[in-house]
């Protein structure tokens, strides 16, 4: 008899928790994927710090992260199909569908340094096919309704993200084709090398509009983003994937010819990538700083961790490609400062759940339980 208030209760909060999910799904942030990028690449640099327990936590939380993020897209793509349609059509938002790229790569690398080999390859395949239609897809909606829509994307830097997904390629590409038979190897190689160049070749590209832009029109408070970091990330990234196919050069003579280049292209575009973190920690000095702009978690803050982990990892990298162990000391610090950041933007996530549960459920007229 006593019973029946209780379960009534609990039937009502399930209610509550299963609209406040279907809530959340409806207006899932495209650049969700973020927060596996960030998880995985500090994962990686805890791995390379040889903190393998912390590493292991990590990996284990992307384990969870991105199948409920794939399965809440592909719910979204369902059941909220039209604004999933808008997303993916507004020029200022369709290049945070790359993240999805990016994220795949990066648990897929997570995966391979524990020795798996099948789903690396799964994972790897499945992010080459959704570059392939994310990269002409963005291209065209930008070129053909960019003005029209009055897209803004360079000044937040969210182009970039192309090319975090096209390097990430590379990273994933590299275990990919050292663990596939030689006669692919060497297709997969010759890609990856492409895909290294391409990538290079768009940064070029999307740097000197960004730097045009806030060196010679207006810039406002709320262009100031943490998906700025990109800008440092993107750099990062090309550095570290340069300098993985430096480490494990091999595939077709001519690449092999290629080697000296890709070392210094590497090692120019990791410094260039270094200039910008003293000047992206002043635009959030003079954002949050001088002009008191409160700073409250938004999913874009992932885009603060994952530039920070992939210097980490980098510079790693090209100490070794490189041979030269004083990198490796920068390495270790930026290591530390990533799990750092993983850990207050994690803290900010749970905090801004619990809120926006709280919220939803007085709307409800449905007291959550403590």
């Amino acid at each position: 008899m006593h019973s029946r208030p209780s379960e009534r209760r609990n039937f009502d909060l399930l209610r509550v928790v299963l609209a406040w999910i279907a809530r959340e799904i409806s207006v899932l942030d495209p650049g969700c994927f973020a927060i596996v990028m960030a998880t995985g690449i500090t994962s990686n640099a805890m791995f390379a710090e040889h903190q393998r327990g912390l590493s292991d936590v990590l990996f284990r939380v992307n384990l969870f992260v991105y199948p409920w993020l794939v399965l809440a897209t592909i719910l979204r793509m369902t059941d909220f199909r039209a604004a999933l349609w808008t997303d993916f059509t507004n020029p200022r938002l369709v290049f945070s569908f790359f993240t999805f790229v990016a994220a795949s790569n990066v648990l897929g690398v997570q995966i391979a340094l524990r020795g798996f080999v099948i789903t690396p390859v799964l994972l790897w395949l499945s992010a080459l096919a959704a570059l392939a239609v994310l990269t002409y897809f963005s291209s065209n909606l930008l070129i053909f309704c960019n003005a029209g829509c009055g897209a803004d994307m360079v000044v937040r830097g969210g182009g970039l993200l192309a090319i975090v997904g096209i390097q990430s390629l590379v990273l994933l590409g590299v275990r990919v084709a050292a663990s596939t038979i030689s006669e692919h190897a060497n297709d997969i190689f010759v890609l990856i090398h492409a895909l290294w160049g391409i990538g290079l070749v768009l940064y070029g590209i999307f740097v000197t509009h960004f730097a045009y832009r806030i060196s010679y029109m207006r810039v406002e408070l709320q262009d100031l983003t943490p998906l700025l970091w990109v800008v440092m990330g993107a750099a990062a990234i090309s550095a570290n994937a340069g300098s993985t196919l430096v480490q494990n050069g091999s595939g077709p003579h001519f690449l092999h010819t290629m080697g000296p280049f890709v070392d210094g292209a590497s090692f120019i575009i990791w410094a260039w990538g270094t200039w910008w973190i003293p000047l992206l920690v002043m635009f959030g000095i003079w954002k949050h700083g001088v002009h008191r702009v409160p700073l409250t978690y938004t999913p874009m803050l992932w885009s603060i961790v994952f530039p920070l982990g992939m210097y980490a990892v980098a510079t790693y990298h090209l100490s070794v490609a490189d041979d030269y162990p004083p990198f490796q000391g920068l390495s270790h610090l930026m290591a530390w400062v990533a799990f750092s950041a993983w850990i207050a933007t994690t803290v900010a996530l749970i905090v801004a759940s619990a809120r926006s549960f709280r919220e939803f459920a007085r709307s409800n007229l449905i007291a959550p339980t403590p």
